[in-house]
């Protein structure tokens, strides 16, 4: 991580494996953190003890819901209203990745806000707050440390990607997110304190995070329907994806500013906690909804509501000021897409199982929607446990989609779009 003029002395050696090893461990820690709390308040709030959150939200009853939602709402507004008008300014992990420090107190509490208002069933992603909290601990750190720039920045970094690997046991996941999207520079310097500080931050999160993948599918033989489908509909999940970003980033910049997130916030969940007594799923990360559509199992009209509303939920959820993220829930959302298109596709062309749809909808949908093609190809398949024979139409699929995006991308830069 050192520039390469300077010598690599015993002592500099140690002080940056201990500072790694540290960072691993603080983002591990983080991660852990995160899930016991989720874990708690999603059991305490509805009630239940074993099963997943669906599962929990099922057996509730259904007012609960709406109950939990509209305290989220409160605690939201009323802790985000104050933090952004007493705290200092936030710091995203971006920010501090590019050198600037984040403040403890607010990142914290932002954190923890995230976290109450996702296990009360917000629907948007948990993967911010520990990417946020591995951040914070890499950074005080680095500086305890006396590491120089450049290596504090690798290692905020992999302090970031280390907690999302930790929270969602996906330690590659977690290191190509560093690389890919963080530090957009693949190196000695960058790859191997990626890949520790993961694999240590997936261990310690291993306390409490299963091993066992997120969801489950089966195993696929890959077939030529199934590549000719990843080939046309690559594309279009990538004019679905960024009209997604394109629709959280109008309601980000939008948001309702200092005392209107009192009256806003409450108010858009207690509507998203009402719609949730007829669609349950569209409540949480995206999780339920996301197995939901690899199981196909439910009528495909009822798919199709479940994948407005919770699009319609997220952005709106973003829209009223909420902090978090929107992994899991474009991976939902790109998994009741691709199943709805393998539907129609099924009948011109029979043969593929229809959880395959979901899975290759769902790589391309979040390779366009986090702009990141290798970080996507590698938590869904970690996601999932998949086997390689999937890569294949996966990696067609994400081609076509990200293709798309830089396209249009480009369009936009030159003033065509």
């Amino acid at each position: 991580m050192r520039g390469p003029t300077l010598p690599a002395s015993p002592s500099w050696l140690l002080r940056l494996a201990v500072v790694t090893l540290l960072v691993g461990v603080g983002a591990g820690v983080g991660g852990l953190l995160v899930a016991i709390c989720l874990h708690l308040i999603q059991h305490v709030a509805y009630g239940y003890t074993e099963g997943t959150f669906l599962d929990g939200l099922l057996h509730a009853p259904p007012v609960t819901r709406v109950v939990a939602l509209t305290l989220a709402g409160v605690i939201g507004a009323v802790g985000w209203w104050a933090l952004r008008r007493w705290g200092p300014p936030f710091v995203s992990v971006e920010q501090s990745v590019g050198g600037r420090r984040m403040p403890p107190f607010v990142t914290v509490i932002n954190a923890g806000l995230q976290v109450v208002i996702v296990g009360l069933g917000a629907s948007i992603g948990r993967e911010v707050a520990p990417r946020e909290l591995g951040a914070l601990v890499s950074g005080w750190l680095s500086e305890k440390a006396g590491l120089t720039a450049r290596e504090r920045r690798i290692l905020v970094a992999c302090g970031a990607g280390a907690g999302l690997a930790a929270v969602y046991s996906v330690p590659l996941g977690g290191a190509i997110f560093t690389v890919e999207i963080l530090l957009a520079e693949v190196s000695f310097a960058t790859v191997l304190p990626a890949l520790a500080t993961s694999a240590i931050a997936t261990l310690i999160g291993h306390l409490v995070v299963p091993a066992t993948p997120l969801y489950s599918l089966p195993q696929f033989t890959l077939s030529p329907s199934m590549v000719v489908w990843s080939i046309i509909v690559g594309p279009i999940m990538g004019f679905a994806a960024i009209g997604f970003v394109r629709l959280a980033q109008f309601a980000q910049a939008h948001r309702p500013a200092s005392w209107g997130i009192l009256i806003v916030m409450p108010l858009t969940f207690a509507a998203v906690g009402v719609l949730s007594l007829a669609f349950p799923a569209i409540l949480g990360n995206g999780r339920a909804l996301g197995q939901i559509a690899f199981d196909v199992a439910i009528p495909v009209g009822l798919l199709a509501a479940l994948l407005v509303f919770k699009v319609v939920a997220t952005v709106g959820t973003i829209g009223s000021g909420a902090a978090g993220g929107t992994l899991t829930p474009s991976l939902a959302i790109g998994a009741a897409a691709g199943a709805l298109a393998g539907w129609a596709w099924s009948a011109l062309w029979p043969g593929v199982p229809p959880p395959a749809f979901a899975l290759i909808g769902a790589a391309a949908f979040l390779a366009s929607s986090m702009r990141a093609p290798l970080t996507a190809l590698v938590l869904v398949i970690e996601f999932t446990n998949e086997g390689p024979s999937m890569l294949v139409p996966m990696m067609l699929a994400i081609a076509g989609s990200v293709m798309v995006g830089y396209v249009l991308g480009r369009r936009r830069l030159t003033g065509v779009d």
